[in-house]
């Protein structure tokens, strides 16, 4: 079985994670930490920079669990939430674990759901974390 983790670093993808990583054991899963920007500019560079250590740091917490992991930093010139979407079908996931977080009525109105765009279009079924 194949886990998509959708991790950035923050508080909740940090609850995703430990709650994939439960799910992975109990179902002899992999996990797979995915972070995804638009864009790989130089000016970017500094997210990438920092998403690249989240993402290790996240593998090294798998790692001290003895779960397989991969992680894939995207920078493929979509929205995260499109690339995070084709990706899981690409590699052919079975369940996308994304940690969620309470936003204002202006919030999402402004910049969108990625959590919400993934429940919509993913290929598998999607567990959302707070």
């Amino acid at each position: 079985m194949k886990i998509m983790v959708c991790y950035t670093g923050s508080r909740s993808a940090r609850a995703a994670l430990a709650t994939a990583i439960e799910r992975a054991k109990k179902l002899d899963a992999k996990l797979y930490l995915v972070a995804s920007m638009e864009k790989g500019t130089e000016e970017e560079q500094k997210t990438i920079g920092q998403l690249e250590g989240a993402l290790k740091s996240g593998e090294e917490q798998v790692n001290r669990e003895q779960v397989a992991c991969e992680t894939h930093l995207l920078v493929r010139g979509a929205t995260p939430e499109e690339d995070l979407v084709a990706y899981a079908s690409e590699q052919g996931m079975d369940e996308i674990v994304i940690g969620i977080r309470k936003r204002s009525k202006m919030g999402k109105l402004l910049f969108g759901s990625t959590a919400q765009y993934l429940i919509l279009n993913a290929p598998c079924p999607v567990l959302t974390v707070k």
